[in-house]
């Protein structure tokens, strides 16, 4: 079976460095190693970390690297070899820009805030923990303890003094965003306000073109290989298989902590690895279609648009309570306030006439709720970027 892995071999390029002026030195918690709280081979955890300043100077802004998952001991063997399985392969700086971008006319509510970028290294949304280490394969499934390490690494360096806080996430580390948001507000001062932000990390417990749902044995895997089912949000688990507490629509409606969801009803991830996955595609039929939509059928274009509707079915709970925000573009795209031109730059896409940094900056402060969906067909929005955006 054609896994995921080959997707994100792609991905994992494209994703990490984003260098420039500005660029940030990357840390490692070395302290971390001793807790056990290692990346998939055994080296330490590292984050990148902007101190604020002025008025932000007690705001913290903790955002989650993605890249995929691994399912199994071969996928997360290839992996450890990679940035996104040690921090021996990381790049030393990263360049800071949309939700995390350090100017006030590109980033204007969250410029100054103490930004942080948390490196990507176990494969499991930070969900991992297993004592057990394999003598043969040397492999550390550990997510969970690196995230709760660099929290109380953060905690120490001044995040115990937060007023503001937001935990936040690009794709897989989105998605790490909603599973960990309330614990995140249960270790903050009781004091802060808390939210979290999910960027591209909505993934739906979708029918894939075969009428199953190849997503749902994936996660699966996911949580099997790590042990993930501990770190799940208990108000999921106590009633829910563990795999299906790796979808957002049945963490969320018990999730407690306000949630902004951005993302996009044509997911260009999730069309190629939730709606046509290689695996259940025997005749091939989509390989083209999936990775440039202008060569679908028109058959194939009507399944795409009905995939929107799976997403709006799946949304149903962030869309249940007004503390929650909604930023729903009918872009083609995946992880979009990653950069300064997506964010807030004049060719960002916006809804409802809205730019995703005012909508969130907004619903944070509580200037205004924010849930809005987009015109209902793919391209019909004219400040979509042309080419679909994957972080």
């Amino acid at each position: 079976m054609v896994r995921l892995k080959q997707v994100w071999s792609s991905v994992m390029v494209l994703a990490v460095v984003v260098i420039g002026a500005g660029a940030v030195p990357i840390t490692y918690l070395e302290s971390a190693v001793a807790k056990g709280a290692v990346c998939l081979d055994g080296s330490a955890p590292a984050y990148h970390f902007d101190k604020g300043s002025g008025s932000g100077v007690n705001n913290w802004i903790v955002h989650m690297e993605g890249g995929g998952w691994c399912t199994d001991i071969a996928t997360c063997v290839k992996r450890k070899t990679t940035m996104k399985g040690s921090s021996k392969f990381m790049n030393k700086d990263f360049g800071f820009s949309g939700i995390l971008g350090g100017k006030q006319s590109t980033n204007p509510d969250f410029y100054n805030w103490n930004r942080i970028k948390v490196r990507y290294c176990d494969g499991s949304s930070f969900t991992g923990d297993i004592e057990a280490v394999d003598p043969t394969n040397k492999l550390f499934f550990r997510g969970a303890r690196v995230w709760r390490a660099v929290i109380d690494d953060l905690m120490a360096k001044g995040m115990n003094n937060a007023q503001n806080a937001i935990l936040s996430g690009c794709s897989a580390g989105a998605l790490a965003a909603i599973l960990h948001c309330d614990q995140f507000k249960s270790i903050l001062p009781t004091t802060a306000k808390v939210k979290c932000v999910s960027d591209a990390g909505f993934f739906i417990h979708g029918k894939d073109i075969s009428g199953g749902s190849y997503i749902e044995s994936y996660y699966s895997k996911v949580v099997s290989t790590h042990g993930s089912a501990k770190s799940l949000p208990a108000s999921c688990t106590s009633s829910m298989k563990p795999e299906l507490c790796f979808f957002p629509q049945y963490v969320v409606k018990t999730m407690q902590t306000p949630l902004f969801v951005i993302n996009a009803a044509f997911d260009s991830w999730q069309i190629k690895n939730v709606l046509a996955p290689t695996s259940v595609d025997k005749r091939k039929e989509w390989k083209d279609c999936k990775l440039d939509l202008k060569k679908c059928t028109a058959a194939q274009l009507q399944t795409v648009q009905e995939y929107r509707d799976q997403m709006l079915a799946a949304l149903a709970p962030v869309r249940a309570t007004t503390t929650r925000g909604l930023f729903l573009d009918s872009c083609h795209a995946h992880c979009q306030g990653g950069s300064a031109a997506t964010w807030s730059g004049a060719q960002g896409p916006q809804v409802g006439n809205t730019k995703m940094a005012k909508a969130v900056g907004d619903w944070f402060y509580e200037r205004s709720t924010f849930q809005n969906i987009d015109c209902p067909s793919l391209n019909c929005n004219p400040t979509c970027p042309a080419v679909s955006t994957e972080d």
